[in-house]
């Protein structure tokens, strides 16, 4: 991957583009880690470790940040004094920027017929099991985002932010962007893509279908609009003028090539830390990651209320996946959660949510920085066989056309960024960095 700082010889209007205009490489630098979402994060590397609630804390974002990529701490299921015992973790343990993630759902109405169906469902279990089903409270489980949250995260001003479901409220948006914060969401269609875009988002995560845990959809429900990596990430990389985030089934460093292949500018991982030593993922699901188990995977709404995948398990068969006796998100978690205690207890995941994504070839019990060096030869190795070139390079101080140039195979893009003070007059040239290129 090659990167120019570019001088535009001439005037250019703020409206009008200029195709045939002229650019000249004034410097030339070999950096095949660097994209224009390493620029936005501040990053060595392209490379989100995925947020994976319930299954790690700060330990695991730590050691991700710390080898160079983004480490991520799911905020989402945390009491507001574990979220801030968390964050003072992370902050202490890493000098290099780290994302915080929160999820932005609307809360449900109580229906409490739909919840006595559901409790109807889940009777026969209960049974089996010699628990009270008449003694387990109806709970919101997760709440959304909100300007509580907002408060106790404000002194950490984290690097970065990251959202499922959509967005918060666009004042909390502002509130976040003005601590600095860089905003990230997940997008399953490209008009969610759009609308994230529209509302405040820095960059885009394109979740595929792949994707292990909860799907990220908040504009339609509807699963035949879902689709997987490779249909959705060239798609959405075309329709919005931010970072593209790849995410679902990428599991080493062939995986994170192909999306940056397709118009990524980084990857977001999961699954493959599911097994690192830093991360919390009980030995049931650890075992079920490394068995056989791994390649049955479906979306289920059997734990949460919400379509999330995972590792297909007894209760996953016995009422779905998909139920639609289910309370909405969260409201079916407090019914399913005694039951998942108490045969954990006699060693069964059969009432556990195994989260996994379709890929689980890369899950390895090896230290969460080991795994992360992994992933990002594919960044090491992508340049000379994603790029291809014909001839030299353009050397130093070359004009070259805005579009590529005559020692570059055709298809060649490269995306700039304007750097121009407020104050420089608008007949100066402006300074321009080649920050991606494919």
């Amino acid at each position: 991957m090659i990167f120019y700082d570019l001088v535009f010889g001439f005037t250019l209007s703020r409206s009008k583009a200029y195709p045939s205009a002229l650019v000249t490489c004034v410097r030339r630098t070999d950096n095949p880690r660097m994209t224009i979402l390493t620029e936005l994060l501040n990053t060595e590397f392209p490379l989100i470790q995925a947020p994976m609630a319930g299954v790690q804390g700060a330990a695991l974002a730590i050691a991700v940040s710390n080898t160079g990529g983004l480490g991520s701490l799911p905020g989402a299921m945390l009491t507001p004094e574990a979220l801030q015992r968390e964050l003072t973790t992370l902050r202490a343990g890493t000098q290099r920027p780290w994302n915080v993630n929160f999820f932005c759902h609307t809360p449900p109405e109580p229906d409490t017929a739909r919840e006595a169906t559901w409790r109807a469902a889940l009777a026969p279990f209960y049974a089996e099991a010699g628990l009270d089903l008449a003694a387990v409270p109806a709970g919101a489980g997760r709440v959304p985002f909100s300007a509580a949250t907002a408060d106790l995260l404000e002194p950490f001003r984290p690097p970065v932010v990251s959202f499922h479901f959509g967005l918060p409220t666009s004042d909390l948006v502002a509130r976040v962007k003005s601590w600095g914060s860089v905003v990230l969401s997940s997008a399953t269609t490209v008009d969610e893509a759009r609308w994230l875009v529209a509302h405040g988002a820095d960059a885009v995560i394109a979740q595929g279908l792949e994707a292990g845990g909860h799907r990220g959809h908040f504009l339609s429900h509807d699963l035949s609009q879902q689709m997987g990596s490779f249909a959705l990430l060239p798609q959405i990389a075309a329709a919005v003028n931010v970072p593209v985030i790849a995410a679902g089934g990428i599991a080493d460093a062939a995986g994170v090539a192909a999306a940056m292949a397709l118009g990524a500018a980084g990857v977001q991982v999961g699954t493959a830390y599911l097994c690192s030593a830093e991360a919390t993922t009980s030995a049931l699901h650890r075992a079920a990651l490394q068995s056989d188990a791994a390649r049955h995977t479906a979306l289920t709404n059997v734990f949460t209320g919400r379509p999330a995948r995972g590792i297909v398990n007894r209760v996953m068969r016995e009422l779905g996946p998909l139920s639609p006796a289910a309370p909405a998100f969260p409201l079916a978690t407090a019914a399913m959660a005694p039951l998942r205690a108490h045969f954990e207890a006699l060693g069964s995941g059969d009432f556990s949510p195994l989260w996994s994504g379709q890929n689980a070839s890369g899950c390895r019990s090896l230290p969460a920085a080991e795994i992360t060096r992994q992933l990002i030869q594919g960044f090491e190795s992508m340049a000379p066989t994603l790029h291809r070139l014909r001839g030299s390079l353009p050397p130093e101080g070359a004009a070259i056309p805005a579009g590529g140039g005559p020692a570059l195979e055709s298809g060649f893009v490269v995306i700039f960024r304007a750097k121009r003070a407020r104050s420089t007059p608008n007949t100066a040239p402006w300074r321009l960095r080649c920050v991606n290129w494919h």
